[in-house]
């Protein structure tokens, strides 16, 4: 089976010479629902960047990243038909990325500007058809009666539902998360990700979410992969991740970044997670 995502030997050096990423080798299959955990700087976003061509890798490391057979980037350098490509990734912004004083039905449409001529992005004019497609999503999300208000006067917890709806709208077959509940109170994160989960399950999407909170990628997620200062350190069953591997990966921070306390407090009665495809054998080392 073709892999969803396919990374290979991607690094990323900032100009002051930071590692953000070393080396990272991995592969997610379709219809995963996959958690990235790690702390703040361990790269998770910067990963996330390098999946949707917002951001090249280094060229020295003849690093690739190919996602359902279309190359995204390759040696350093973004495809050249990366819009293209893009049109089938959906992407969720930990701060949401809507126009606040545009209706929240055309920021959701903005999903489907990938399909239709320059003049029409342009004017914001959609068809019946575009407007029903939104307003379906907007209803699966649980935020339809929405649709004409400005996207500014929604909560938190809304404005990420609809930037869902617009990775719906856009018929995006992978799906990357943002830290997308970072922000949020603890019910509208549960939402959220219930949302997601949905989206990956109805949608058979691949879904790659960034999380704080080790509790929540167990509960949602049978597959957690750990970033630490940039280089994978683990990758394997979110059960597996039990407090004292946690502390074998992070030390002293494993408590204070990963929420460790909520999740250890939680680990019987919220994780339960759903047989899904095979994993790769876990990696334990420490970076």
């Amino acid at each position: 089976m073709e892999a969803a995502i396919r990374i290979n030997t991607l690094s990323k050096t900032f100009g002051n010479g930071r590692k953000a990423l070393q080396q990272i080798d991995l592969s997610i299959a379709p219809g995963e629902m996959v958690a990235l955990i790690g702390a703040s700087g361990s790269g998770k976003s910067t990963l996330l960047r390098h999946m949707a061509g917002l951001m090249a890798g280094d060229a020295s490391e003849q690093g690739s990243i190919v996602i359902h057979g279309r190359t995204v980037q390759r040696n350093g350098k973004i495809a050249s038909n990366i819009r293209s490509v893009r049109s089938g990734i959906g992407f969720v912004f930990q701060q949401f990325n809507l126009v606040g004083r545009l209706p929240v039905i055309v920021n959701v449409l903005a999903g489907t500007l990938h399909q239709v001529p320059m003049w029409r992005s342009l004017i914001r004019w959609f068809t019946p058809e575009e407007k029903a497609r939104g307003l379906e999503a907007l209803r699966r999300v649980g935020i339809a009666e929405c649709c004409g208000q400005r996207a500014s006067t929604l909560s938190g917890g809304q404005q990420q539902r609809a930037a869902i709806a617009r990775a719906m709208v856009q018929g995006a077959r992978v799906v990357l998360a943002d830290e997308p509940i970072a922000s949020l109170d603890p019910e509208s994160s549960r939402k959220v990700m219930d949302i997601l989960a949905r989206v990956n399950r109805e949608d058979q999407c691949t879904v790659v979410v960034s999380l704080h909170q080790v509790n929540v990628a167990m509960k949602y997620c049978a597959r957690t992969i750990a970033l630490h200062q940039g280089r994978v350190v683990y990758d394997g069953p979110s059960v597996g991740l039990t407090p004292a591997v946690l502390r074998d990966l992070y030390g002293a921070e494993a408590d204070d970044i990963l929420s460790l306390g909520d999740a250890i407090s939680s680990l019987e009665d919220k994780a339960k997670p759903v047989p899904h495809l095979a994993w790769p054998t876990p990696m334990a080392q420490a970076a």
